[in-house]
């Protein structure tokens, strides 16, 4: 079994957890891939260079100059950052962003209706997976950020919970695969502010109902989206998931 992990959300941001996720993360056994979004950095980087940010339905639009800030923080502080710690752990890994090794190919997406800028929508026939799985069989555990590239010469910036159903979509292909999602909440919550209102399972109907009653909004649409896509193309099983839980049982299972 092939566990893909993808840690966001103010995990990234936060020294304490993101050192317990990646001491779990590091006790899983077997083949397993992790995948980092960018925590709010980007942002304050973006702010202090006075590049304005743009957010639209949790996703964030990228003109040239924040797909170089993006570029930055996510392939290279936060990338490496991660697979420093990830090896005092005793857990051989290596940072990874979409155009290494020509892993994860995207292709730009379509300025209408929306136009996302240096935004790429991961293709799925072209990723790499002989490349990522002979770096497990080295014993490597492969650490991506959300960075791809076009096949053309320009990087791209991807959404980090469509990268991870992308490349768990891929290897399940080549072995089973489990993908968790892991961030600072329980789950999906009924109510955003209370972390007892976790949903256990959300069937596709059910995502709709609560699409429509707001329940669901915001950047969990892309993360929940994802999971669907997964689900649907033979991953084995989805959860989303507290990171301080993730060895452990609760959170939402997509159904």
């Amino acid at each position: 079994m092939l566990n893909i992990v993808k840690v966001g959300g103010n995990v990234i941001d936060d020294e304490a957890q993101l050192a317990q996720l990646l001491k779990d993360f590091s006790a899983i056994r077997g083949f397993k891939i992790l995948v980092h979004g960018g925590g709010k950095l980007a942002t304050k980087l973006c702010d202090a260079l006075h590049i304005p940010t743009q957010m639209v339905e949790g996703r964030r639009v990228t003109d040239a100059e924040t797909l170089k800030v993006t570029s930055m923080v996510y392939a290279g502080w936060i990338s490496k950052s991660i697979v420093a710690k990830l090896h005092a752990l005793g857990c051989q890994s290596i940072g990874l962003s979409g155009a290494d090794g020509n892993a994860i190919p995207a292709v730009r997406r379509s300025p209408t209706p929306i136009d996302y800028g240096f935004v790429g929508d991961v293709s799925l026939v072209q990723i790499n997976t002989r490349f990522i799985q002979t770096l497990m069989e080295q014993g490597l555990t492969p650490v991506f950020s959300a960075i791809t590239h076009d096949t053309h010469g320009t990087l791209l910036n991807s959404n980090a919970d469509s990268v991870a159903s992308s490349l768990a979509i891929a290897m399940s292909d080549l072995m089973p695969t489990r993908l968790v999602f892991c961030f600072e909440k329980n789950g999906v919550l009924r109510d955003p502010g209370n972390d007892a209102t976790a949903i256990p399972e959300i069937t596709r109907e059910l995502y709709e109902e609560y699409k429509a009653e707001g329940i669901i909004s915001g950047g969990m649409i892309p993360k929940v989206d994802s999971a669907f896509k997964a689900i649907a193309h033979g991953v084995k099983e989805v959860i989303i998931k507290h990171a301080k839980a993730l060895n452990a049982g609760g959170g939402t299972t997509i159904r």
